[in-house]
């Protein structure tokens, strides 16, 4: 065979025999869920426990901080007894700062041992305003034909109405 069909079907055959299709047994890892696949990875499971114990700082760090800091503050890495947690502002930085010996005797008692708490302003991506949509002009002509349109149509018409609002909106 010949031509681009030739070249997808030799593809297409060698993907299905290194995936198992050609055997009566498919592999294992065509028919694992993803629960699976994580489990049975040394690297994939510790990522996985290391981001389950995050969230539980979090949500325990939810607890102990006052509404309008839990907003903006999130746990980003704990480094053995060290939690580093991002915030969205300098200000909100100095008060958490403040109230990290509180914070440390908080997660103590929680049966969290943490040996520093470090703030760190979280810079968000800057990004423009978006420019503003271009204004839609049209000559009189074409205007005072639009606007003869519509009321030639039928007063309860959609066109006749979309046709006013767009007469109305252009200039």
């Amino acid at each position: 065979m010949t031509g681009p069909r030739a070249g997808a079907r030799l593809y297409d055959t060698n993907v299905l025999h290194s995936m198992g299709a050609h055997s009566r047994n498919p592999s294992p890892m065509s028919t694992s869920s993803i629960d699976n696949f994580l489990g049975n990875g040394t690297t994939l499971s510790r990522l996985q426990a290391h981001a389950g114990r995050l969230l539980r700082l979090q949500r325990q760090l939810d607890t102990l901080l006052p509404d309008y800091m839990t907003r903006s503050c999130k746990v980003a890495n704990l480094k053995g007894e060290e939690l580093v947690l991002h915030v969205d502002s300098a200000g909100l930085a100095v008060k958490l700062r403040q109230a990290v010996p509180s914070l440390l005797t908080d997660f103590a008692r929680a049966g969290v041992l943490l040996r520093d708490i470090k703030v760190k302003v979280a810079v968000r991506e800057y990004r423009p305003a978006p420019p503003p949509p271009p204004s839609r002009h049209i000559s009189d002509s074409t205007r005072s034909g639009l606007d003869q349109l519509a009321s030639d149509l039928p007063a309860d018409s959609p066109l006749a109405k979309a046709l006013k609002r767009f007469v109305k909106n252009t200039g």
